[in-house]
């Protein structure tokens, strides 16, 4: 029997006090004077577990948000996109200025039943994840197949910037060949610069070097050669090396499929891809780049990686991530001495990228690459300063007619 039941029955039929009953049973006096009165009020529905749940939320999300979120799931799927919680969290911030958590809307997709439940995974922190430090500094590159509409099987060749996931190439072609690879790259270079290394499987379009030595190089060891350009190859049997790229073909694949009418000639098909290549490369929010940024924005935010020419000149060049403080300064040091440099209040809390050549320093949006402050420093000084006259804007005495 509950206590409840217990507590009602001492009452009732024994005739006991409240008090001495709570005393008796270790309740609170109050507690036993509220379930009196629901009893006499309510009977045996009293004795039901009743929610918890508050009467009201005013911190619950709006209706017309959960059906924003719901919509952008949808508009999403639909566009061949991703629809998880963290690119929906971007597209509201950005396109709708709502900021919601990804917990939040996960719940809200969880409770719409938008989100299918998957077998357990192999946990994230059991992966080894790299990436280049700067923008050209590996190129990874992979050709996947693709069906056209009327039946007839194409390849397609993407080189992928290893740093930025900035899809440099993609292109489509009846079958990939060695000099095709040569040629898509030698048309990479001319646009983009040229890589510090690449990094690709051991198909024989890439490389020889698991050919027994018959042959000799190939096209593309060889340009790479004369570019002085490091060529990286996985290990057989090891597809997670490149990863990047392989995820890329996943996603345009995944996109493709999802467009209404499916091309029918390689023709047809290039000009899909060179639409997804814009979506992807700049407005795409990417999961793996800081901040969600575009991977335009990533690539174009630090300086270009180049080979190595074993100069002994070079100058000393890094990439910092920092937060700008709530009065508007970033640190830097700089031979051992702390340097204070001033970017603005109005950036207060912006997460940033210090771009640092020598005393050259530039100061970069991480989310959306805007260049917030360039300056030459100066050693001598702690604190660099904007260049702005201190205090509130000054207003322009009125002029008056004599």
């Amino acid at each position: 029997m509950s206590t409840a039941r217990l507590v009602i029955t001492a009452v009732l039929v024994e005739g006991c006090s409240q008090a001495e009953v709570a005393r008796r049973y270790g309740v609170s006096p109050g507690w036993v004077s509220r379930l009196m009165a629901r009893y006499r009020a309510e009977g045996e529905a009293a004795f039901e577990p009743r929610s918890r749940r508050p009467k009201t939320s005013p911190r619950s999300t709006p209706p017309a948000t959960v059906g924003l979120v719901l919509a952008l799931r949808k508009q999403l799927a639909e566009a061949g996109l991703d629809a998880g919680a963290d690119t929906i969290e971007w597209h509201l911030q950005h396109h709708h200025d709502v900021r919601l958590s990804r917990a939040t809307i996960h719940r809200i997709l969880t409770r719409a039943g938008a989100v299918v439940p998957e077998p357990a995974k192999r946990p994230r922190s059991s992966y080894l994840r790299f990436a280049a430090e700067l923008p050209n500094e590996c190129w990874q590159s992979d050709f996947t197949h693709y069906r056209l509409a009327n039946g007839h099987d194409v390849e397609v060749i993407t080189w992928l910037d290893d740093h930025s996931r900035y899809a440099l190439s993609v292109t489509a072609h009846p079958r990939i060949t060695g000099p095709i690879v040569t040629t898509t790259f030698r048309e990479t270079v001319a646009e983009h610069g040229i890589p510090a290394s690449t990094l690709t499987d051991n198909g024989m379009v890439y490389t020889t070097r698991l050919s027994g030595g018959k042959g000799g190089r190939n096209g593309l060891e060889t340009e790479l050669r004369r570019l002085n350009v490091v060529q990286k190859n996985s290990r057989p049997n090891h597809p997670t090396t490149c990863g990047k790229v392989e995820r890329f073909q996943q996603t345009m694949k995944k996109w493709l499929r999802a467009q209404p009418i499916q091309p029918a000639t390689i023709a047809e098909l290039q000009t899909l891809l060179e639409v997804f290549v814009d979506e992807y490369n700049h407005r795409r929010p990417h999961r793996s780049l800081p901040h969600r940024a575009t991977p335009a924005t990533a690539y174009h935010a630090r300086p270009k990686a180049a080979p190595n020419t074993d100069r002994t000149d070079e100058v000393h060049h890094r990439v910092r991530t920092d937060r700008v403080d709530d009065t508007g300064v970033v640190t830097l040091r700089v031979n051992g001495r702390l340097h204070h440099i001033g970017i603005g209040r109005t950036h207060a809390r912006t997460h940033v990228l210090l771009l640092i050549h020598d005393l050259e320093i530039r100061v970069v949006d991480a989310a959306t690459g805007e260049l917030l402050r360039e300056r030459t420093l100066d050693p001598t000084k702690d604190y660099q300063p904007t260049g702005k006259p201190p205090g509130p804007a000054r207003k322009h005495p009125k002029q008056t007619n004599s």
